[in-house]
């Protein structure tokens, strides 16, 4: 069947890239004589970072002798040394168009079971001198796969690798990962690869997302990767419309109810959605932008929003100047933390006015049929809990659904056991005390540290990753696998001169700057600005670094292996052909 023709090892280093630093087990090198593999990794290798490599599920990768000579003469190369694609095992043979998942080898003493094909990665490009080269193995259909060890022992180049059982459903290496990452995501063969025992969990996550996306139909943009997919957005850019009504919510939030100019109902939202919200406090300043979570029911003709006043630009303005009749730009209803149809049992997490999203979850749980519920909120007293009577009034109708509203600081006249639950905070301990199912899916909204918490708790739980829904307000946490941790600064303007080419705005940032084409893309301008990113590949094909583009128009190169959802852009492989407006 194949042949080991390199054994190759290496411990992480740090290597200089772009002006950082990167933590990184790519560099491999062949090593001689009989080298033992164990549960996690060969002994002698490692990996800089291991949430994207290593571990039970991607112990040992493979990569093969046909696609050393295949890149050599596709990139015109003769330097392409054994380990240099980060592979542990250098194989004559097992190619990703014949070699399935699940199929189990046994090389010298070791048996081995197929996991996955290669995660796309960056460091592949760095190491390779090539950026776009997480983008070819993809493109090109010669990924690589990882392996796991089910039976540890020792193995060497020269050893045969002797097949011993076929994987079920007989889904090669290359057909599953052209299946995540290609354009093309077949209803059928995603079903196949959830049948996949051997697929490793992350995988089966994303394809089970695939195939309900697929199965759910009218959605954009991959489901298995990034943000998700979404809705086709109902307008592009902003529209104007008008504040049919206004009202406090609690001491510091209020609300507003939109509506169309023209009084038409307005393009139904998802339940979770957010919209862009412009206005202009200074007539002779730029205007301003927030992003706002609805929080109205579904079906309604207008839209609603929370609003908490932070006293700043945008929200003092709404609380003090806008009322009924007044008008605002909006964009179109956008983002992929939604609540999930079907019969899961559904935990709404949030703080503050973190509510206005899974208020509108909750909305639509009891406009559907009944599911359990449990709803878990946390105020700092009876003043401060913002639309306390409308949530209420929600979980009555649902026979299945469990109450815990936590004060922090009770008032005196605040009442236990029907204003408030329990007294404290929320903590992802409470959620087991108070029984609640680890078969649910969580979705979290709140301040920084308490969406940071409950995700560390939940994970610490057992809960995956895929069950996990989180919407943060303003910037999201950066993404910046393996590169070493840097001074935190303030979104800023890039150093040396402006560009001359359309203006950029990094709207959550509050940030705008002309494009210059000294910057390879819109992800590495909003790196020169301190601006929060995400990224994983660089190429076009994670989806990691997928953005919200409000307004505007882009460009690609390479263009992207799948499109992103309509309405964003994915930055890593995008500059800008009008003025652009991102979500970042």
């Amino acid at each position: 069947m194949g042949v080991v023709v390199s054994v190759n090892v290496g411990l992480p280093q740090d290597v200089a890239w772009q002006g950082r630093t990167v933590r990184t087990g790519i560099w491999k090198k062949p090593v001689t004589g009989r080298i033992f593999a164990g549960r996690l990794n060969l002994a002698g290798d490692g990996q800089g970072d291991l949430g994207g490599h290593g571990g039970e599920q991607r112990a040992i990768m493979v990569y093969q002798l046909e696609s050393y000579r295949y890149w050599a003469n596709y990139l015109g190369r003769s330097d392409l040394v054994p380990g240099i694609f980060g592979e542990n095992l250098t194989v004559d043979g097992l190619a990703d168009a014949e070699v399935c998942i699940g199929d189990r080898f046994r090389i010298g003493s070791v048996v081995v079971e197929v996991s996955q094909p290669r995660d796309t990665c960056y460091r592949v490009g760095i190491r390779l001198e090539n950026p776009e080269m997480p983008a070819l193995l993809v493109a090109h259909h010669r990924p690589g796969f990882y392996v796991r060890v089910i039976q540890e022992g020792e193995l060497g180049a020269g050893d045969r690798i002797e097949k011993l059982s076929d994987g079920p459903e007989r889904m090669t290496v290359a057909e599953i990962d052209a299946l995540l990452y290609a354009a093309e995501h077949p209803l059928e063969a995603l079903r196949r690869a959830v049948r996949i025992p051997a697929l490793s969990p992350g995988w089966q996550g994303s394809m089970r997302k695939l195939a309900a996306a697929a199965e759910a139909g009218g959605t954009t943009g991959n489901a298995g990767l990034g943000p998700g997919a979404s809705a086709p957005l109902a307008w592009r850019g902003f529209r104007p419309l008008v504040i049919a009504a206004s009202r406090e919510e609690s001491a510091d939030v209020r609300s507003f109810e939109l509506a169309a100019e023209d009084g038409l109902p307005l393009p139904p939202a998802l339940p979770g959605q957010y919209i862009v919200v412009r206005v202009q406090p200074d007539p002779d300043a730029p205007a301003v932008t927030r992003n706002y979570s609805l929080c109205g029911p579904p079906g309604s003709p207008n839209y609603r929003i929370g609003v908490k006043n932070e006293h700043g630009l945008a929200s003092g303005f709404l609380h003090q100047s806008v009322r009924a009749g007044s008008h605002v730009a909006v964009s179109a209803p956008r983002g992929s933390f939604t609540l999930a149809d079907g019969m899961t049992p559904a935990v709404l997490i949030s703080a503050g006015v973190g509510v206005t999203p899974v208020l509108a979850m909750l909305h639509a749980a009891a406009a559907a049929p009944p599911r359990p519920v449990w709803w878990l909120h946390a105020a700092r007293d009876r003043a401060h809990h913002s639309f306390a009577r409308e949530a209420d009034d929600l979980l009555v109708t649902l026979p299945a659904s469990r109450r815990c509203v936590a004060y922090s600081r009770p008032a005196p006249g605040d009442v236990p056991g029907q204003d408030f639950d329990r007294q404290g905070r929320l903590s992802p301990q409470l959620l087991q005390d108070i029984g609640v199912p680890q078969d649910a899916d969580f979705y979290l909204c709140g301040p920084p540290r308490f969406l940071e918490d409950f995700q560390k708790g939940l994970a610490a739980w057992g809960i995956s990753r895929s069950r996990i829904h989180v919407e943060v307000f303003g910037p999201a946490p950066a993404l910046t696998p393996g590169v070493s941790s840097v001074a935190a600064a303030l979104p800023h303007r890039p150093d040396g001169p402006a560009g001359g080419g359309p203006m950029v705005t990094f709207l959550r940032s509050g940030l705008a700057v002309p494009w210059d084409t000294r910057f390879g893309s819109l992800l590495e301008l909003a790196e020169a600005c301190a601006v929060p990113v995400r990224w994983s590949c660089r190429s076009g094909v994670c989806h990691n670094c997928e953005s919200g583009l409000i307004e505007g128009e882009v460009a690609y190169a390479p263009e992207p292996l799948d499109p992103p959802a309509e309405g964003n852009a994915l930055i890593c492989c995008a500059t800008p052909i009008t003025v652009v407006e991102l979500d970042l």
